[in-house]
């Protein structure tokens, strides 16, 4: 047992992790993941609302591209929503009153000529069965008496037809028309928000890429944000000392400036072994194999990219 011992102390001192005084160390640092926010459209950036270094609270605006041409759209958009929605509601309602009014005074004339040929066919006919007038007469008041009442029987059936909404392709193809005019104007609305966007969350300003009155490309990030809850610690770990440090398991963290009792929970192991990075300045782990391990901190610590820590080892 003393050989196994003294072997991995000699393993741990070569690879500059410990020594008699306490457990292991992995020699690590601070690695953040940062939220690159751009904009969907190209612009000139007309504002810019945070600065290097500080910390926006979630819903702070964080840069406007210029939105003139956007605006007129959405106006028009907006526009052309009101239009298909009073189309469709006059589908819906048939005739206006005045519209009604019209007809129903061109049947009271109608009614009333029909009345008239009514009562000329009626004496005509009496006069003909008396041989006082002459077939022709009576053969003209017939035409006149069955044109005025076709004519009746064409305004009642209009005056029908006005208080009738449009046929129901016509409502259907009036409602499809708005549902993509709701969409169109649903797009340019989304689109101008994105042009503004806000903070998603609580976070530290990293850096801003652009300076106002400058042209900004498509999908180009204008911020980048650091939120707490997405630093993560990275260490490099020994292959004779991966088992201490299994994915869930939970170790002790130090560094300069970070608080007491300070813990990393593992929450990735590499499945490949590399050198150590030249950012871990230890002497005696340069040139070493060891295996990359990921660590989500205990607490959403405010800790700066490359900051370096250890992490203890403990069995």
């Amino acid at each position: 047992m003393s050989g196994w011992t003294d072997w991995l102390g000699a393993v741990l001192l070569a690879f500059g992790l410990g020594g008699p005084s306490g457990p292991p160390v992995a020699h690590g640092y601070v690695e953040g993941e940062y939220l690159r926010i751009a904009a969907p459209v190209a612009g000139t950036l007309d504002r810019l609302a945070v600065a290097r270094g500080q910390r926006v609270a979630p819903g702070a605006p964080l840069f406007a591209i210029d939105r003139t041409s956007a605006l007129a759209e959405r106006e028009r958009l907006a526009a052309a929503l009101a239009q298909a929605r009073a189309q469709l509601a006059d589908l819906a309602t048939g005739k206006r009153p005045e519209e009604v009014a019209v007809i129903a005074a061109q049947k009271a004339q109608a009614e009333a000529a029909l009345r008239y040929s009514s009562a000329e066919l009626e004496r005509q006919a009496t006069l003909v069965a008396r041989k006082v007038s002459s077939p022709d007469k009576l053969d003209s008041a017939r035409a006149a008496h069955d044109r005025d009442r076709a004519r009746l029987a064409e305004l009642q059936a209009q005056l029908s037809v006005a208080a009738l909404a449009a046929r129901r392709e016509q409502i259907r193809a009036a409602q499809e028309g708005v549902a993509q005019a709701q969409a169109a104007l649903a797009q340019a609305e989304r689109r101008l928000e994105e042009m503004a966007p806000f903070a998603p969350a609580e976070a530290l300003v990293e850096d801003t890429l652009y300076n106002p009155g400058e042209w900004v490309p498509a999908g180009s990030p204008v911020v980048s944000l650091l939120p707490p809850e997405r630093v993560k610690l990275v260490a490099f770990v020994p292959e004779p000392l991966l088992g201490r440090a299994g994915p869930g398991a939970t170790l002790r963290v130090r560094c300069d400036g970070c608080p007491e009792r300070l813990s990393g929970r593992v929450t990735r192991v590499s499945s490949r072994a590399e050198y150590t990075p030249p950012v871990i300045y230890s002497v005696g782990s340069r040139e070493k194999l060891v295996f990359r391990i990921e660590l989500a901190p205990s607490d959403p610590v405010r800790l700066p990219p490359g900051l370096p820590v250890d992490v203890e080892l403990a069995p």
